[in-house]
């Protein structure tokens, strides 16, 4: 067990100790209905070598589960990876790619609520060593989310990839993924505060292969992404690989000026015309609201980003951990 504060890790050579290892990344947050079934299902596989779970500051008695279990199963080649708090499942997978760099030759990122099923973990592992470098878990049409979720989150992937260039995210593909060595460390050095793993990893632009699986309900527990957590997260993705937003905002409000430009121009026009007009009460105050929300939105766009650079310069650590539970 390490001591509490531990931050930074000492990397193994990346040549060598663990090149053919796999490991599986999870964080894990109030699972404790659901961790030992994920935990025997998965280190059931005989490709996995190590399982590396990362509490993101559970409430629940999830750490004392997993330790239990860990206690009396010694030589299953359990880790655990307790965070001070609750950093979000960003950090806590940074944190677990962070103690997986350089030990092993590949990392499946997984979901610990069993929605990803660790069955598919074999074909992931098949197509590593065909010379995949990024697997890829789709899911497929068989989906257990409700019909909303489902349908935002397609809406979502078609709005990221019309406002974004460098990247396209495929439509279906989440954190279930294998990620070579190389990828893992070129994810790490990715240290941006306001993280988001599906853009990230494709932007690597290394070989990625996809295959298909089945998300099913949650074997337990309950869900901590709310609509507006899903919200936050899908604007996450957006501002931080797009600056889009701003130049739409910069077009409407040279549209709004052309239009007004040419109403002003049809005023001076009737004028000369018919005398003068004074215009009506009604549509003074329309256009007053009309500009000044237009106003409101693009100044909460501008502080959008403006917000994400604020808590980037800070340059605070992702997350802080209280102890290394090993084997």
């Amino acid at each position: 067990m390490t001591e509490p504060g531990a931050l930074r890790f000492t990397h193994h050579s990346r040549v060598g100790m663990g090149s053919e290892q796999l490991w599986v990344v999870a964080a894990c947050f109030n699972e404790e209905a659901v961790i030992i079934r994920f935990i025997e299902r998965v280190l059931a596989l005989p490709q996995v070598s190590r399982l590396l779970l990362i509490d993101d500051g559970s409430s629940d008695a999830t750490v004392a589960v997993i330790r239990a279990w860990q206690q009396s199963h010694p030589d299953q080649g359990l880790t655990l990876l307790e965070l001070t708090r609750n950093f979000g499942k960003e950090a806590a997978m940074l944190a677990g790619l962070d103690f997986a760099d350089g030990r092993c030759g590949a990392a499946v990122l997984i979901d610990s609520d069993l929605q990803h099923p660790p069955e598919r973990i074999p074909a992931m592992v098949k197509a590593w060593q065909e010379g995949a470098e990024v697997v890829t878990a789709v899911r497929d049409d068989s989906d257990a989310e409700g019909l909303m979720k489902v349908a935002t989150a397609s809406w979502f992937y078609r709005v990221f990839n019309r406002l974004v260039d460098s990247i396209q995210l495929q439509e279906g593909a989440g954190d279930f993924r294998l990620l070579s060595a190389p990828v893992i460390e070129a994810v790490i050095q990715m240290r941006e505060a306001t993280r988001f793993s599906k853009g990230l990893m494709p932007w690597t632009g290394y070989r990625s292969v996809e295959i298909p699986y089945s998300r099913v309900a949650r074997a337990g527990g309950a869900t901590s992404w709310s609509s507006l957590k899903l919200w936050r997260y899908a604007l996450d993705g957006i501002f931080s690989f797009s600056v889009k937003p701003l130049k739409v905002w910069g077009l409407i409000g040279l549209l709004i000026s052309l239009f007004s430009f040419l109403y002003a121009a049809l005023i001076v026009l009737r004028t000369v015309v018919f005398g003068v007009d004074l215009p009506g009460y009604a549509s003074l105050i329309v256009a007053i609201l009309f500009l000044g929300g237009i106003q409101l939105i693009g100044i909460g766009v501008l502080g959008e980003y403006i917000g994400r650079i604020y808590i980037d310069v800070k340059r605070r650590p992702h997350y802080f951990i209280r102890a290394v539970y090993e084997p």
